[in-house]
């Protein structure tokens, strides 16, 4: 089993950056794990935001924040990173990370370990 933690939400304004991490414990090596951020807007499905598979690094983007937001991961730490900036607010919304021990996290399918979310409010 794998725990996840998200952190970093918060209140901005539109045009501000922000940084969320999640901190996974437990399960096999951290590396062996592909990550994805996803979000929720209130009253909307959750959606895929990036991924980013365990060793080699490579990363995926939903086109709605290509260009804005950047997914890293540090193995060693146990820790993957969402950088967002020029933040709208179209993207408020709780953020969720998300492993996979099969495959890239784009979709956001029951059988990924889940954390519990951080709140991120974009204002205008």
């Amino acid at each position: 089993q794998v725990q996840l933690v998200e952190s970093g939400g918060g209140l901005v304004q539109a045009g501000d950056s922000l940084r969320l991490s999640c901190v996974a414990s437990g399960g096999r090596a951290f590396a062996l794990y592909a990550m994805g951020w996803f979000r929720q807007a209130p009253g909307k499905e959750r959606e895929f935001v990036g991924t980013i598979s365990g060793n080699t690094l490579t990363t995926y983007y939903a086109p709605s924040v290509e260009g804005r937001f950047t997914i890293t991961r540090d193995n060693r730490a146990k820790t993957t990173y969402l950088q967002m900036s020029s933040l709208k607010p179209e993207d408020t919304a709780v953020y969720y990370c998300a492993a996979s021990a099969e495959g890239l996290p784009t979709t956001p399918r029951p059988g990924y370990y889940w954390g519990q979310g951080t709140q991120v409010v974009v204002s205008s």
